[in-house]
């Protein structure tokens, strides 16, 4: 089968998709960045690509708020045209700051005039650039099948994932979407204990450490950590301490989205 085609779009302020697209490349996609403006003028040319990407950056300037002009116009111009794409059994990422657009779109979690799930600033109200361990808790997420636990760089200030109230968090916990989470480093799998853990553990504050979830068809991903800077085992900073070197693990969340169309 031909390799899948990537859209990674990108807007103003938007300064991860170089590397996004290369990680998809590198994974056997054939990845091309579109900027939203040539998307919507012409909507009809999604329907040409299987894989839909939003990496990450600044948006606009996060002027209003992260990633909420860039949904504005996804939803305003684009709802039916993301709509049609995602029910053609086709995959959807947003990384970071795409995170925080597809979180506002309602296509990770149905979102209301009562807003159920939010990204906001980390609770140290600064910007946090560290590596950080993560646990996958649904491994039937097409991006994350087969793996267990991660070590990922992550580059935000708002980041902090809040849902509005023990309701919404049991719900996303039903359908199985809560994807990642923040762990400790020894934590090696096992179950993630539930309430928050100290920082730097947890960057931010993310309510019960969530770092990214999935929608109900495991098809859509958003992810707060940047798994196109862990491409190589000289990406990791502490690569020459290893007696191995380090599993690019960043590099097989792309590769499961690329055999997701084998």
């Amino acid at each position: 089968m031909a390799a899948p085609r990537v859209m990674v779009l990108r807007a103003p302020g938007t300064n991860c998709d170089e590397e996004t697209a290369y990680a998809f490349q590198v994974a056997g996609a054939v990845p091309e960045r579109v900027h939203v403006h040539r998307l919507l003028e012409s909507p009809d040319q999604l329907q040409h690509y299987q894989i839909l990407c939003l990496p990450g950056g600044f948006s606009y300037g996060d002027d209003i708020g992260a990633g909420r002009i860039l949904a504005d116009q996804l939803q305003l111009g684009l709802a039916d045209t993301m709509r049609a794409f995602h029910a053609r059994d086709t995959l959807i990422l947003g990384i970071c700051n795409g995170f925080q657009v597809l979180l506002q779109t309602g296509l990770l979690v149905t979102q209301t005039p009562q807003r159920t799930a939010s990204l906001t600033w980390n609770d140290g109200g600064r910007f946090e650039a560290r590596w950080i361990h993560l646990q996958v808790r649904n491994p039937h997420c097409v991006f994350l099948s087969g793996l267990e636990t991660m070590e990922l760089p992550i580059a935000h200030a708002e980041g902090k994932f809040l849902v509005a109230g023990d309701a919404a968090l049991d719900a996303l916990r039903a359908n199985d979407q809560i994807a990642l989470c923040y762990c400790h480093p020894d934590s090696r799998g096992e179950p993630q204990r539930s309430e928050r853990l100290p920082y730097p553990i947890n960057p931010n504050g993310s309510t019960a450490n969530i770092a990214g979830i999935c929608d109900v068809t495991g098809r859509v991903l958003g992810l707060m950590p940047h798994p196109e800077r862990f491409l190589d085992a000289t990406h990791h900073p502490r690569w020459t301490r290893f007696a191995f070197p380090p599993k690019p693990v960043g590099r097989a969340l792309f590769e499961n989205a690329v055999r997701y169309f084998a």
